[in-house]
């Protein structure tokens, strides 16, 4: 039988201070707190149903089908009820405040930077070898190969080599801006001249050029960078102290008492 080994509190705490997540951890603490406090003041609230129905909408999300799934991956999260519905809750006044703030503003934005929600699919292979990039350049001008058997022979990645590089359909804010130039000046389908990038040499086959459209998903995203611009800001704006060894709680509660911060009369 394999020896029991103990992690307490302090275990963990020590750890995320080890893998230096203590300052992502305290921007979402910070975050929660502020997105709280100015829901609060805008007068949202969350219904019972609500949260019914986003809980049970991440449990599907998550294969968590059966109440047995469910308590296995609370306890393996070291998660309470109420903490779970402190998340769904946290999730859901996230998604309100979003709309609150800015779903007035998402049609504005669309078109002031409609270009940068054009996309494109595109196949791509990227080499080291600018010399061989520009070999099989030309032997795909030529026809002498395909793109799918320069993908099969040259990526690297397991699921981007089955798919022959296909690399689906891409926002121009999410290439590098050389590729984005080429891309986008391209007449479909089109081989573009190999482009060189510190990531290497791109091979890149541009199948369509997607217009910019005003749909659901888009509309999302719009609103969450818009809203995670807000909370960036927010973040900025406001003062953190933090209390994590008890000596530097004892040396701030002393500092706050001598400051008259805090009264020193329980």
């Amino acid at each position: 039988m394999s020896e029991a080994i103990a992690v307490s509190r302090d275990d963990i705490i020590e750890q995320i201070k080890l893998l230096c997540q203590i300052p992502s951890i305290i921007e979402a603490i910070v975050s929660r707190r502020i997105i709280a406090n100015a829901a609060k003041e805008a007068g949202i609230t969350v219904e019972l149903a609500e949260l019914q129905q986003a809980a049970d909408n991440f449990r599907l999300s998550n294969n968590l089908i059966r109440a047995d799934d469910t308590w296995s991956w609370l306890h393996k999260q070291s998660l309470s009820l109420n903490e779970f519905e402190q998340l769904i809750y946290t999730t859901i006044i996230s998604e309100k405040l979003a709309r609150h703030l800015f779903a007035d503003k998402v049609e504005s934005v669309f078109f002031e930077q409609q270009l940068n929600y054009g996309g494109v699919v595109m196949y791509e292979v990227v080499l080291d070898d600018r010399d061989l990039a520009l070999e099989l350049f030309y032997a795909l001008q030529e026809g002498e190969i395909g793109f799918c058997e320069v993908a099969r022979q040259y990526i690297q990645d397991k699921e981007l080599r089955r798919a022959g590089g296909y690399r689906g359909m891409l926002r121009r804010s999410e290439l590098k801006p050389e590729i984005s130039a080429a891309v986008f000046a391209a007449t479909p389908p089109q081989m573009l001249k190999p482009i060189v990038t510190s990531k290497g040499t791109h091979l890149i086959l541009v199948e369509e050029i997607v217009q910019p459209q005003l749909d659901d998903t888009l509309r999302l995203k719009i609103l969450a960078d818009l809203f995670t611009t807000w909370l960036k800001q927010q973040i900025e704006q406001v003062e953190i102290v933090k209390y994590l060894d008890p000596e530097n709680l004892a040396a701030n509660f002393e500092s706050q008492v001598s400051n008259g911060l805090i009264s020193d009369r329980l």
